[in-house]
């Protein structure tokens, strides 16, 4: 059995791995891999032939895990691919986004040129369609016989709806094997997400290592920093609070959150609006698997209803009624994608506010290097948003307490979960350099086995 590191190697984004067996390829994830700006050119190419892949086996519906399955479909994958039920809703609505945007990219031109200019888009609805049909969903916990040699069950992981590790058990030359990957890690107490569970002993693992060395803040709670937030921004003067959010996963326990602040009384009514049709999506399909969503989250629904509706919440559907909320002149919390300011509504929202002195603009996810997001966060005293400079005088500020990655502490978590006199061997993944060597050391010195793979190695399990 051979494991190859197809993506994702020494670097966050474009998780892909390939498993080798004497007369079967599973792929694990197939995401788009962002880390150049030719990325469209660059996810076009494989490392193997998309015939000859077997199965595919998906552990989460984000772009860098699930974004280019339609490329592999349209170069020839002809095999099933194998996800939980919520994460086969969530890929269809993010790969549908996935094409607006490639075409949108590829619409865009020059001031007085003519023509289409940008990249061709890597795929089209037809190629998202074509995917789906090729989806067959696993519950969690639930033993699935790929075929008389591979077995497999996902463990819930946290990190978004649906999100799963995976563990295979494989019969081969008379032994039997079995190896976890662990998609992305969640973190314990996350809003409306069901804790990261226990995987059982194995004799690889393959983990992430995004958030390796770092620790997320645990002084104050979510609940606390929020209210602090839009009491000294929407309470105390009449300005409006914006937030940029990721509309899948972040939103939605965002919204949880201030729906438990709203109706406790802790804070008088503001008006909040969201405004991200990909958010309304998301919504629903959290909605239609209300039954995976944790403990708490199923209690507050039974005592108060709906955690994703209350008085004071307007969901906003089009782009008139988007343009209405910047006209909106009374205090107000505005949610909007994309999460690091790259597009989508959020910019209107920008564009109207960042020379506003009584608006605050809070981030609550990872901004990349280079993004819009990152150069705000860095303090940067102008910015330039449609062919225009604005100064900054809007407050920005920051909180990770949404984070959707466990931190240092729960990635050790997940490792110290298998024997280290049986794990054979842990590779670690989807993390760039330095925090992969820091969960290295942490690791090693708990007495485990570590690979930080290049891109393209190989390794005989």
């Amino acid at each position: 059995m051979k494991l190859t590191i197809c993506g994702a190697a020494q670097q966050v984004t474009g998780s892909m791995h390939l498993l080798q067996l004497a007369d079967y390829n599973i792929l694990i994830d197939c995401g788009l891999d962002y880390e150049k700006d030719t990325y469209q050119e660059e996810n076009q190419y494989f490392p193997f032939d998309p015939a000859s892949i077997d199965v595919v086996i998906l552990t989460h519906a984000h772009i860098d895990h699930s974004g280019n399955l339609p490329t592999l479909v349209r170069m020839g994958f002809q095999g099933q691919i194998l996800c939980t039920p919520p994460t086969a809703d969530l890929t269809e609505i993010l790969l549908m986004d996935s094409v607006n945007i490639f075409i949108s990219k590829q619409n865009k031109r020059p001031k007085g040129k003519r023509g289409r200019t940008g990249p061709k888009p890597l795929y089209l609805q037809k190629h998202v369609m074509d995917t789906m049909d090729r989806i067959v969903t696993i519950n969690f916990h639930k033993a699935f016989s790929i075929n008389e040699n591979i077995s497999m069950m996902l463990i819930p992981i946290g990190h978004l709806l649906g999100a799963a590790a995976i563990v295979l058990t494989i019969k081969e030359n008379g032994t039997e094997k079995r190896i976890a990957f662990t998609g992305d890690v969640g973190r314990s107490n996350y809003p409306v997400l069901v804790d990261p569970e226990t995987i059982p002993q194995v004799d690889y693992l393959v983990c992430e290592a995004t958030y390796g060395g770092k620790f997320h803040s645990t002084e104050r709670t979510l609940e606390d920093t929020l209210i602090e937030t839009i009491n000294e921004t929407c309470v105390k003067f009449p300005g409006r609070l914006i937030i940029p959010a990721f509309s899948i996963g972040r939103t939605q326990a965002l919204v949880y959150t201030l729906n438990k602040i709203f109706s406790k009384g802790l804070l008088p009514s503001v008006k909040i609006f969201v405004d991200s049709p990909l958010a309304n999506f998301a919504t629903d399909v959290y909605r239609k698997h209300h039954h995976l969503l944790n403990p708490e989250s199923q209690q507050f629904y039974n005592t108060e209803g709906d955690e994703f509706e209350f008085e004071e919440l307007s969901y906003v559907h089009d782009k008139k009624e988007s343009m209405s909320v910047s006209n909106y002149h009374e205090p107000c919390i505005i949610i909007s994608s994309a999460g690091m300011l790259e597009g989508g509504r959020i910019q209107d929202h920008l564009y109207y506010n960042i020379q506003n002195y009584y608006c605050t603009i809070l981030f609550i996810g990872y901004c990349a290097k280079g993004t819009l997001g990152d150069r705000l966060l860095r303090g940067d005293p102008i910015i330039r948003l449609r062919n225009r400079d604005l100064m900054v005088y809007a407050t920005v500020k920051k909180t990770d307490l949404l984070s959707g990655h466990g931190d240092h502490q729960d990635l050790m978590k997940i490792i110290k979960q298998q024997d280290a006199g049986k794990l054979q061997k842990i590779f670690l993944v989807h993390g760039d350099v330095n925090r992969m060597n820091s969960l290295k050391e942490s690791a090693q010195e708990a007495g485990y086995q570590i690979e930080t793979p290049f891109k393209g190695e190989t390794f005989i399990l």
